[in-house]
């Protein structure tokens, strides 16, 4: 069965997409019999019309000798942002020559629930080509997902070894909105190196604790939603792990930020704006987090919310040493838990 010079592959497991990504080039040269030719391209607003002649260039002349072309194109959203140049590349895929191919890689956000453009998606899937989303695996479908890759090398991996390893690169993380596109790959990568400590004997907890740094994806920002919406012991438990590998200057930037946020939106959705419109003002492109801000801006009042702010203007008094208030990082580490239960609890009152 020959296969079809289209594809369009999104979500945000990027190890996965890359792989699919692979396998689609390796049917190719098996139809044709010749290696082909990987031209990697990235969309850009600024210029499209000479990316995409450059791609037409690519995929649309005919292959004489030897293999093809196989276009990928990243970030292809900002090649169809003006009608002219979408119709230009909509064109550009009903013009693959024989032994050429083309494929879309749209490495969307965590969270995201269609692929962008959707238009080119459709345009691939009505050509007879592959659409195929690769979601990062969470939860207990990330730790049997780390069991396949390690069964796939021949490691053998001791009970819980597998499931600690998820938790450490973050696999556990609930938010919706934390950064996964990584996250397979770094656990691909963490079992390499896990395999190399152990050889032929099976991997324990123990070793995984050992080797294996955690790096939760988005933490920082889980801990702002949990802030955002009031639930103080999910932000504690966060801020208590954050406290150990993040800079206090980070932590209070962007605690600063979505309290801001928080602020603006909430203003601005008071005053009678549609959530699209204020989203837009605020330079807010993804419509999901713009409905998270709006969730979170309903559980606080603009006195609580003012009131919050002045408190992270005093933490960042204390994290900067300002005469009177030079404190040690314990006593900080207490003030920055103080203001979580003080700002984000309801009416528990703490610091008296």
């Amino acid at each position: 069965m020959t296969t079809s010079p289209l594809a369009f592959f999104w979500g945000d497991d990027e190890l996965s997409a890359a792989r699919a990504l692979d396998r689609f080039e390796a049917a190719l040269e098996a139809d044709s019999g010749a290696p082909m030719e990987r031209w990697l391209v990235r969309g850009e607003r600024n210029g499209a019309a000479a990316i995409i002649a450059a791609i037409h260039e690519r995929v649309a002349t005919p292959v004489m000798f030897g293999g093809g072309t196989l276009a990928v194109v990243a970030n292809a959203g900002a090649l169809v942002v003006r009608g002219e140049d979408r119709d230009a590349f909509l064109a550009v895929m009903t013009l693959v020559a024989p032994g050429n191919a083309l494929v879309i890689l749209d490495a969307s956000q965590s969270g995201a629930k269609t692929p962008i453009p959707k238009r080119l998606a459709d345009a691939v899937a009505a050509g007879g080509g592959t659409v195929r989303r690769f979601e990062s695996p969470r939860g207990g479908a990330f730790t049997g997902w780390i069991e396949a890759e390690a069964r796939e090398r021949g490691l053998q991996l001791a009970p819980g070894a597998s499931k600690l390893l998820a938790e450490r690169i973050g696999g556990y993380i609930a938010e919706g909105d934390a950064e996964r596109r990584h996250q397979t790959r770094l656990a691909s990568m963490e079992l390499d190196k896990l395999a190399l400590y152990r050889g032929t004997g099976p991997v324990t907890p123990d070793d995984v604790r050992a080797l294996v740094a955690e790096a939760v994806p988005g933490s920082v920002w889980a801990f702002t939603d949990a802030v955002g919406e009031r639930r103080v012991e999910r932000a504690l438990e966060l801020l208590d792990r954050l406290l150990e590998s993040t800079p206090e200057p980070v932590l209070l930037a962007v605690l600063h930020r979505r309290v801001r946020e928080l602020l603006e939106i909430g203003d601005r959705l008071a005053a009678g704006e549609r959530l699209a419109a204020a989203a837009k003002a605020m330079g807010i492109a993804s419509e999901f987090r713009a409905r998270t801000l709006s969730g979170q801006a309903g559980a606080w009042t603009t006195a609580e919310l003012t009131a919050a702010l002045d408190g992270i203007v005093e933490l960042d008094a204390m994290v900067k040493g300002a005469p009177g208030m030079e404190l040690g990082v314990a006593q900080r580490r207490l003030a920055f838990g103080l203001w979580v239960m003080d700002h984000a609890g309801r009416d528990r009152p703490t610091s008296a």
